[in-house]
């Protein structure tokens, strides 16, 4: 019997062994690291990941994952309960619903951005006013879902000013985010299309043609909050506070970004 008790535990020590060597490395070492989840506007993309990159390397123990959307998107996501420590909206409209819903605790503004019209590079169409998006040279014109994306909204806001909206309905192309409007207009899909500046600088398919005034839309400004329900509030604090730093404030504004401050 005590043979046997014996022969029992060589076995299971040998399975335990052979089952640890199994699992593979990098999965023991995500085990020991922090994942934080990031949802953010789509615009921030480009910037964000620049900066993940050095913040992972300086946080060795964090792992950053962005949820990159429309503002309105992530917005609901996270009213219905989605997982995210931070939210980082283009507009104040989105962040203001969860503070009142009293989803955020901390939440700062901390970028501006410009609204553009841009056309494809090679597009040879001169236009100094959004009014000529009725003219027959732009069949086709890209705007982000006003409901739920915030560049779309302040397209709408910009066009109505100018009386034109109605008028352009045929025309419009209605995107999920201000990055599928790039898109349309960068594969030749539109004619034209409503984006941030930041997004026009990305790409070398497209051509800013006008800068919309900012009188005739509302201010566009980028919060960032942590997210009550978060389980990593020390760890979410952390990078709400980094992007606030000189070096993330640099990297932003490289890319186009006005501070708020």
């Amino acid at each position: 019997m005590e043979m046997f008790k014996k022969l029992t535990m060589v076995i299971m020590t040998v399975l335990l062994a052979v089952g640890l060597s199994a699992v593979p490395e990098k999965q023991v070492e995500a085990a020991g690291k922090t994942e934080i989840i990031v949802s953010a506007a789509a615009s921030l993309q480009d910037s964000l990941d620049k900066i993940a990159v050095l913040y992972e390397k300086q946080n060795p123990t964090i792992d950053l994952v962005f949820n990159y959307g429309a503002s309105g998107t992530l917005q609901k996501q996270i009213e219905q309960g989605a997982p995210a420590d931070l939210f980082f909206s283009a507009g104040d409209k989105q962040m203001k619903a969860l503070v009142d819903g009293g989803l955020i605790s901390d939440n700062k503004e901390l970028l501006k951005n410009q609204l553009v019209l841009v056309v494809p590079s090679n597009s040879k169409t001169s236009i100094s006013t959004i009014t000529q998006l009725t003219d027959k040279a732009f069949k086709k014109v890209a705007v982000g879902q006003p409901e739920s994306v915030p560049a779309g909204q302040y397209a709408q806001q910009s066009l109505t000013a100018k009386n034109v909206w109605t008028t352009l309905q045929s025309k419009l192309v209605f995107a999920k985010d201000v990055r599928q409007v790039l898109s349309y207009v960068e594969t030749g899909n539109a004619d034209a299309g409503f984006v941030y500046k930041t997004d026009a600088l990305t790409s070398k398919k497209v051509k800013i043609a006008l800068t919309v005034g900012a009188h005739v839309h509302s201010a566009i400004n980028y919060p960032v909050g942590i997210v009550k329900e978060s389980k990593h509030q020390a760890e979410a604090k952390a990078f709400y506070n980094y992007v606030q730093t000189k070096t993330a404030s640099d990297i932003f504004t490289s890319y186009g970004f006005k501070l708020a401050q």
